[in-house]
C-alpha cells in the first residue's frame, strides 16, 4: 500500500501521521511522565510504528485495500512498538536500580 502511494501523497501521509502522533504523545507523556520517551519521542515511535505496522503487514502478505484496515493496522503496529519499548525502558530502569 504504501510503495504505491506517489512521493506527495506519502510527504502528506507523514506529516498527518506525524501531527495527529504529536498530538497524542503529548497526553502520553502526561500520563507516563518519566517511564515515557518524552512528547517528541513518543510521537516519533508512533510515526515509526504506524507506518512500520502497515509496512510489517504488507510483507506478511495482508492486503490493505480499505483505508480503514490500513488505520487499524498501523495503529495497532504503532502502539504495539509503543507498549514494547515502555515496559522494555520500564524493566530495564528496575533491573539498574
Amino acid at each position: 500500500m504504501l510503495m504505491n502511494l506517489g512521493t506527495g501523497w506519502l510527504i502528506l501521509a507523514v506529516t498527518v501521521v506525524a501531527i495527529l502522533a504529536f498530538i497524542v504523545a503529548l497526553a502520553l507523556d502526561a500520563l507516563l511522565g518519566e517511564e515515557g520517551f518524552g512528547a517528541a519521542g513518543n510521537a516519533a515511535l508512533i510515526t515509526a510504528g504506524f507506518f512500520g505496522g502497515i509496512h510489517g503487514a504488507n510483507m506478511a502478505g495482508y492486503r490493505l485495500a480499505d483505508v480503514q484496515t490500513a488505520i487499524a493496522t498501523g495503529l495497532g503496529g504503532a502502539f504495539l512498538l509503543l507498549a514494547v519499548l515502555i515496559v522494555l525502558r520500564a524493566a530495564m530502569r528496575r533491573l539498574n536500580g
